[in-house]
């Protein structure tokens, strides 16, 4: 029997990809699995019954339903196929709904001129939306200013839009981000990162930041060069970043795990006083050894020189 190839999607409104036979007419699982790493079978809609039917297989053979593939479109089967993606649905309602009912906090505003000052500040950031408060820390005894204030918008929205870019207040680059008392001062940043492990070299820049888009505003991604089979993706909002954290996605049929980014110089010290960090500044948990030192300048995390 002369080659012949079947219509395959990873689902039924995506573009198909055609998939030789044997010369038996027979597919074989390992053809499918190779264009859609860990298929596990074949399932197709009925035409008459508009049912959805399994195709038969035997020991990694795919038989053509009624000896004859015809003109359909295969969908591919995966382990645990709905459950998987119901979790990718699930995980990015969860973030749109999440923020749809987040409610602002107050932001610190670093790196402010001595002369700035409350009146200042409102009327920069009423640019960016409706503000509740403003306010300057001054020393108690002079009254002179401490070099950072805070400030609290009245939409969630606005509060993302701030954190997200540097600002230029009274000839000054200042910074914005959401207080942490309890953690070192570039734990807001950390927060926004997100380590994305078992990626495949034919995933680009531009592919995770279209996929990753989805959860919410993407700033920054990042893939090592050479490849390591990681990359780092940056959100403007803190709470989509963390929300994915421990998730397995599914990106280009491919599963990656998400988890936190840790910065380097953070972790430099727990190695040293704890023994459970490895050299390169990152989690053993990452798999990854201390020849990742030099590769991650761009990782660390500082907050601009300020008065603070």
């Amino acid at each position: 029997m002369s080659e012949l190839y079947i219509r395959v999607a990873e689902d039924e409104n995506e573009e198909p990809m055609e998939i030789p036979s044997e010369d038996d007419g027979t597919v074989l699982l390992s053809s499918v699995a190779a264009q859609f790493p860990g298929a596990c079978g074949l399932r197709y809609r009925n035409p008459e019954s508009q049912c959805m039917r399994g195709v038969r297989l035997v020991e990694g053979v795919l038989h053509a339903p009624e000896s004859d593939w015809g003109n359909l479109v295969y969908v591919v089967n995966y382990p645990k196929d709905n459950k998987r993606k119901m979790d990718e649905i699930d995980a990015a309602s969860a973030v749109k709904i999440k923020r749809g009912f987040q409610k602002t906090s107050d932001l610190i505003v670093l790196g402010l001129p001595w002369k700035t000052t409350e009146q200042d500040l409102k009327d920069y950031f009423t640019t960016f939306g409706e503000v509740i408060m403003v306010q300057v820390k001054r020393d108690a005894k002079t009254g002179n200013s401490k070099g950072f204030g805070f400030v609290r918008f009245t939409e969630y929205e606005t509060q993302t839009k701030v954190i997200g870019q540097r600002h230029m207040i009274d000839g000054r680059w200042c910074d914005c981000k959401l207080p942490n008392s309890k953690a070192c001062p570039d734990e807001p940043m950390r927060s926004r990162k997100i380590f994305v492990g078992r990626c495949t070299e034919d995933m680009t820049t531009d592919d995770l930041r279209q996929y990753f888009m989805q959860y919410g505003e993407v700033t920054d991604v990042f893939i090592p060069k050479p490849f390591r089979a990681f990359a780092f993706v940056t959100f403007a909002d803190d709470q989509v970043a963390q929300a994915l954290c421990g998730e397995d996605l599914i990106i280009k049929g491919i599963s990656v795990h998400i988890s936190n980014a840790e910065p380097k110089h953070n972790n430099s010290r727990q190695m040293m006083d704890r023994g459970r960090f490895g050299a390169g500044g990152f989690s053993q948990g990452y798999g990854r050894s201390a020849s990742l030192a030099a590769m991650f300048d761009r990782s660390q995390y500082q907050f601009p020189s300020s008065h603070v």
